[in-house]
């Protein structure tokens, strides 16, 4: 014969059952953001390139952050299938530093395998002396994961640059591209976006370093 639960005893296991019902209907713990930047780069030192003839030394024009849409450090894609004007951020995943930097900064060290890159007091100082060198301007115009459809995307850049030559009495324009790469992602999350996109931004500049280098002075 079972005997009846006492009156406390009763009110104690009603209070674990409201305790356990509340623990399940807690949310999950937020998950923790990632940050993502282009990868370590070259792990073993470049070899020796011998100097292209008469490539003067060129210039990283400063970044104007102010004016640009992409200078948060967001990691955003597209819907292209959906609403491909509404530019989205991941909520749990971001860049180190805005994605116009991470690029000059590869840029930077491209360049720099067959030329001198100086900074723009360096050019400054070379004007002033009678020498010319290189100005380059990038603008980033497009940074997404770019979703065709929701089981296709990829990593979308496009930038624009423009290559300058700087001499005591001014600047001349060398020329103007507009260099576009989209890079398949291997998966639809913020992980194949950030490995996608930053595929996409190292053949960017790949082709930007051929095209300042074979420009005809």
């Amino acid at each position: 014969m079972h005997r009846s639960l006492s009156l406390p005893r009763r009110a104690l296991l009603a209070a674990a059952v409201l305790v356990l019902a509340a623990c399940s209907a807690l949310p999950d713990k937020p998950q923790r953001s990632i940050s993502y930047d282009f990868g370590p780069g070259p792990l073993a030192p470049a070899a020796a390139v011998a100097p292209a003839a008469a490539l003067p030394p060129i210039t990283l024009a400063d970044l104007d952050t102010a004016a640009s849409r992409l200078e948060g450090t967001a990691l955003n894609y597209r819907l292209g299938y959906e609403d491909a004007q509404a530019l989205r951020p991941y909520a749990a995943a971001r860049w180190t530093h805005p994605p116009l930097q991470l690029l000059r900064q590869r840029l930077r060290d491209a360049l720099a395998e067959q030329r001198t890159v100086l900074g723009t007091l360096e050019a400054g100082n070379l004007a002033r002396e009678g020498r010319s060198s290189e100005v380059l301007r990038i603008s980033l115009d497009e940074f997404s994961h770019y979703f065709a459809s929701p089981t296709s995307s990829s990593g979308l850049v496009r930038v624009r640059a423009t290559l300058l030559a700087l001499s005591p009495t001014g600047e001349r324009v060398l020329g103007q591209r507009v260099f576009v790469v989209k890079r398949p992602a291997g998966t639809a999350d913020a992980a194949g976006g950030a490995r996608a996109l930053a595929s996409a931004s190292d053949e960017v500049i790949a082709d930007m370093v051929r095209w300042v280098n074979g420009t005809r002075r």
